[in-house]
């Protein structure tokens, strides 16, 4: 019987032959070097992840070729790679990069790994060092070479949803659709940005400074109720939308779902990941906001993330910032050791030190999500990165601490509440200079009885609800100035 120690006087055909069927048992294999433990994909608008963890180092070479576009990647250090058949059948024929994945055996303790991809990219591959769960990780990351603009996305999605309702209303009167796209009533959001892509709105800073939405059906969502109270004339506001007299003031909410892609965020004892249900409510939460106006001022939502991929926190900040959100909501769930804490928090920025320990010990936990995400350090922006280094302005403090006040009681009436008051701490997401900021914790994902009405979609649409009545009130008390900006 042959042992471990006798693998080197077996043929290399035999050798060939025990790691292929290793690797179709889907089995950890490795002729020598590095052991795969996983492969995942990401796909997204703004770029597709493509991670193999390992329990070693991987070291790689890659080169690019245009015609086809497609990115060759060497991987050093092993001879089989297993895994990889569970990678290409991860790949969906809707991934917006990637059009296919091949591997081959290139040399003798080198695998090589083609991308064959849908438009040119810019490629960055970097590895991450173990942290939290993870293992060794080799990170591919597919920036398009051309990344949509956010404002024009907002521009396609409204295009989109109007069209789709045209459609609607067509088939219920019996109509034929065309032409009722040149029948469609006045779009402020359409004429601003259109005045923005005649101004001096910048460019995308970063590839991955860009959003992914789907398109939102407005007519399928309720109108968020308006708090009660006297009506006040906003300022810089062009009053109720009319054919006379456009809306001149768009009010941006830039929604943050928390974690996403290689990081979850919390998970419950359930198995409830964190990342899943705050995208759940962010999205219910876009759906009122998009169907809601305040003083004839029509409201627009944006998403920092809107599918399940990973964002680094200062990118959040700088999509924020591109699109001139007037308010910021960065949306978790907690988590503690134990199951016992219980209620929600919400968070304004402090510069000064936590207002609690344990608010201290949830801004550094929540801060730390670039580590377990994975963050290309040398490739991030220098723009974005001082979008962190800038510190606060007062105004924009107080304003975060209103909104939150705002939010707070409006939650509060669902339910139980971790702290009674407005919590303060140096979350990094927060750290906008120029937009309101605030960070909502909806509940402690770690309590079994919290993680059921996460789950639940009742519960998150009465929270979407709270949330969207916490923003109503803050904007009829706090009108955003006049824009002296093209959006």
């Amino acid at each position: 019987m042959t042992g471990p120690d006798d693998r080197s006087t077996l043929p290399r055909r035999t050798l060939l032959q025990a790691g292929t069927l290793v690797l179709l048992l889907g089995k950890a294999h490795i002729a020598r070097g590095a052991s795969v433990v996983a492969v995942r994909m990401w796909p997204a608008e703004d770029y597709t992840r493509v991670t193999i963890e390992s329990d070693a180092l991987l070291k790689t070479n890659s080169f690019m070729v245009k015609d086809p576009p497609r990115l060759a990647v060497d991987i050093e250090g092993v001879d089989l790679l297993p895994g990889l058949r569970e990678l290409v059948g991860q790949l969906k024929s809707d991934d917006p990069n990637i059009a296919g994945l091949r591997v081959a055996q290139n040399a003798p303790n080198v695998v090589r790994l083609v991308i064959d991809l849908k438009h040119d990219i810019k490629p960055q591959i970097f590895n991450l060092q173990p942290v939290a769960a993870y293992q060794h990780r080799l990170v591919f990351d597919l920036y398009p070479a051309a990344p949509p603009d956010p404002l024009l996305q907002m521009v396609a999605q409204r295009t989109q949803a109007d069209a789709a309702a045209s459609e609607r209303a067509a088939r219920l009167l019996g109509l034929e659709t065309e032409g009722l796209a040149r029948t469609q009533p006045h779009d402020p959001l359409g004429d601003l940005i259109e005045r923005s892509q005649r101004g001096t709105a910048p460019p995308p800073e970063t590839p991955a400074d860009t959003p992914s939405a789907p398109p939102n059906e407005p007519s399928a969502v309720a109108k968020a109720p308006l708090p009660p109270g006297p009506s006040k004339q906003r300022p810089g506001g062009g009053g109720a939308v009319g054919k006379s007299k456009p809306t001149e003031r768009l009010i941006v909410v830039a929604l943050d779902p928390g974690h996403g892609g290689e990081d979850p965020g919390a998970i419950g004892p359930k198995g409830t990941q964190e990342k899943q249900v705050v995208l759940q409510i962010a999205r219910k939460l876009r759906d009122r906001i998009n169907a809601t106006t305040v003083k004839g001022n029509p409201m627009r939502a944006f998403m920092t993330r809107d599918a399940d991929f990973f964002v680094p926190l200062q990118t959040r900040v700088a999509k924020a910032q591109r699109v001139r959100a007037d308010l910021f909501i960065s949306i978790h769930a907690d988590a503690f050791y134990n199951a016992r804490p219980q209620g929600a928090s919400v968070y304004a920025l402090s510069t000064r030190g936590a207002s609690s320990a344990a608010a201290r010990w949830i801004a550094d936990k929540e801060n730390k999500a670039d580590l377990v995400g994975g963050l290309n350090v040398r490739a991030q922006n220098a723009t974005i990165q001082r979008a962190l280094l800038d510190m606060s302005t007062t105004a924009q403090i107080n304003d975060s601490r209103k909104i939150a006040t705002n939010l707070l009681g409006e939650v509060g009436r669902l339910g139980k509440l971790h702290k009674p008051r407005v919590e303060h701490a140096n979350f990094a997401v927060l750290r906008a200079p120029d937009i309101p900021s605030v960070l909502v914790e909806t509940a402690f994902i770690s309590n079994p009885d919290e993680e059921r009405r996460l789950r639940d979609p009742k519960y998150q649409d009465d929270l979407a609800d709270a949330l969207m009545r916490g923003i109503v009130k803050y904007f009829e008390a706090n009108p955003p100035l006049a824009r002296n900006r093209p959006i």
